[in-house]
């Protein structure tokens, strides 16, 4: 189940989805010694913050979806990239597992203050192991911010000064991923797309996708929302998002340039799920919602559910048949 995404090698290709589960060092630890990967920390902003009110979670009785509008609570991203969280969070890793960040700022000013933050950790302390960055342009739920992936223009404009940054002069000092929101629509994917391709010196990989925002469970017997931020509007997950991502992940393989991997992402939660983003094209596949739900043990019976399958169709490696469909 090994592969490499973005040059960075995974023990296996399927790992963890930055939010569940990943805002400390203590729950990120489960995710290491799990049979993920590679370990996804929490979305990180300039300073920690606690997200947005409660009730902020909602879960189907059925287990086929689920919302949230945390708000993105976090221990801000000097906590992510600390030496001692790094260590804590990885432990002894005889696999060599990869530790990656994922930021989401507020604004631009403060992506390229955290990306220079990252910088200046990988330059001056080899030991704080950082293999990858993921951009999160795809957060819905931050109350009067716009969804930078629906905004084709500030979407470029942020790669435009991201891609200025000393860290990605000449050979990019690490690889850089983004978090990309769901498309509906065909001219949609072709322009976010052709945006990506400009910018492919520096985006190895798009991570499709992230929850379908603008949701809204409601519940009956109190007669209103059961999610209390912004009007009770939410991001939709689970098993009711897998067919948009596997939509998400085929159209942009189609679209994207061969350097720029795809991560598929969005109601994996069995090793069929997982099969199925990989004959799309996905590099590899994380795993949220069912973490959430089921804890770090979904990674190993995920992954021997998709040896099962790979077994009885004689395939040996995800090599033999991803982007097969």
């Amino acid at each position: 189940l090994s592969t490499t995404l973005a040059g960075v090698p995974l023990t296996s290709c399927i790992y963890n989805a930055s939010g569940p589960r990943t805002g400390s060092s203590a729950a990120m630890s489960k995710i290491a010694l799990s049979a993920s990967g590679g370990v996804l920390a929490k979305s990180a902003t300039i300073s920690s913050q606690t997200g947005n009110e409660q009730p902020r979670t909602w879960h189907e009785e059925n287990g086929q979806a689920s919302m949230n509008s945390e708000g993105l609570p976090n221990n801000g991203i000097d906590y992510y990239i600390d030496e001692k969280t790094i260590a804590d969070t990885m432990g002894h890793n005889p696999l060599n597992k990869p530790y990656m960040v994922s930021i989401s700022g507020k604004n631009i000013a403060d992506n390229l203050q955290m990306l220079e933050k990252i910088t200046d950790v990988i330059k001056n302390n080899p030991s704080a192991k950082i293999a990858a960055v993921e951009l999160n342009l795809a957060c819905p739920n931050i109350v009067g911010k716009p969804t930078i992936g629906y905004d084709f223009e500030q979407m470029e404009d942020v790669l435009k000064q991201v891609s200025s940054l000393p860290c990605f002069k000449g050979t990019p000092l690490f690889p850089l991923g983004l978090k990309m929101p769901p498309y509906f629509d065909r001219p949609h994917f072709e322009q976010a797309a052709a945006i990506l391709n400009k910018y492919k010196d520096i985006v190895r990989y798009a991570a499709s996708i992230n929850t379908i925002g603008n949701a809204l469970a409601i519940d009956h017997l109190a007669e209103m929302p059961a999610i209390r931020a912004k009007g009770g509007f939410a991001g939709l997950s689970g098993p009711a998002v897998k067919y948009t991502a596997l939509a998400n992940v085929k159209q942009m393989r189609e679209l994207l340039d061969k350097s720029i991997d795809i991560v598929g992402v969005g109601g994996v939660e069995s090793g069929k799920d997982a099969f199925e983003m990989l004959l799309c094209g996905a590099r590899a596949v994380q795993v949220g919602t069912c973490h959430w739900n089921e804890g770090p043990g979904c990674f190993d019976r995920i992954c021997n559910e998709l040896e099962s399958i790979m077994k009885e169709k004689g395939y040996d490696t995800v090599d033999d048949f991803r982007g097969k469909l």
